[in-house]
């Protein structure tokens, strides 16, 4: 099996995606676009998975390779590969199904409960989990949710946080990735985001909740354990 991943900033790799991987003898390629923009033949690959990012997705005028990555996900998806996007890459996914993505009513950063919906326990990867979990977001804008689309979770933030499309996408606004050297690296290079907010967290709140790390990221390999 080959699982390609795009990552839009230095600080925001697959983590607990990239161990999983490497578990199951997956072999692993990527595509580092604040880097280089090169694309896999798409031939080549069973996955893509699309990681966040502090860009949005309607800035293709500074970024350039949006327009590129665009094309690129949405022929992955129409040639049936298992296609999973975390935050910038959930709202990449919604938008090449036809959503708008656009600045959701509040900025949500820092450890806030999801609730499952009842459509999520009849998928392999969600029927173990807890009604409510708490998971770990750092995002500004949302989307609506694509045509054909399940939705899987909300939070009270931010409606559409979690949708499956055609039983091989799936988008989670919120990151159950994430290990601490991934927050660390979030509290790094965007503390200037931690304002006082309703759903924006202190530094020293985020780092409390290195507590839940262990819990999503548990969810998450039973997520991909399903889709594999």
């Amino acid at each position: 099996m080959r699982l390609h991943y795009f990552q839009h900033e230095p600080f925001e790799s697959p983590f607990i995606i990239e161990e999983w991987a490497v578990k199951n003898s997956i072999v692993l390629s990527s595509t580092h676009f604040y880097k280089e923009s090169a694309l896999p033949n798409l031939n080549e690959i069973d996955w893509l998975v699309i990681m966040g990012g502090s860009m949005s997705i309607n800035d293709e005028g500074e970024y350039p390779w949006l327009a590129e990555e665009k094309e690129f996900v949405l022929q992955a998806i129409k040639t049936d590969k298992t296609v999973i996007g975390i935050c910038l890459g959930a709202q990449i996914i919604a938008n090449v199904l036809g959503s708008e993505v656009f600045p959701n009513s509040y900025k949500e950063i820092g450890w806030f409960p999801v609730t499952w919906q009842n459509e999520a326990f009849s998928l392999g990867g969600f029927k173990d989990f807890p009604k409510e979990m708490m998971v770990m977001h750092w995002h500004r804008e949302t989307f609506d949710l694509p045509q054909g689309s399940i939705l899987l979770a909300s939070s009270e933030a931010c409606q559409n946080q979690a949708f499956v499309y055609n039983q091989k996408v799936l988008g989670l606004q919120f990151h159950m990735e994430f290990n601490e050297a991934a927050i660390d690296g979030m509290l790094s290079n965007c503390d200037s985001e931690l304002v006082s907010d309703r759903y924006i967290q202190s530094k020293q709140e985020i780092i409390s909740g290195f507590k839940h790390l262990e819990n999503t990221q548990a969810g998450l390999i039973k997520i991909l354990d399903a889709f594999l």
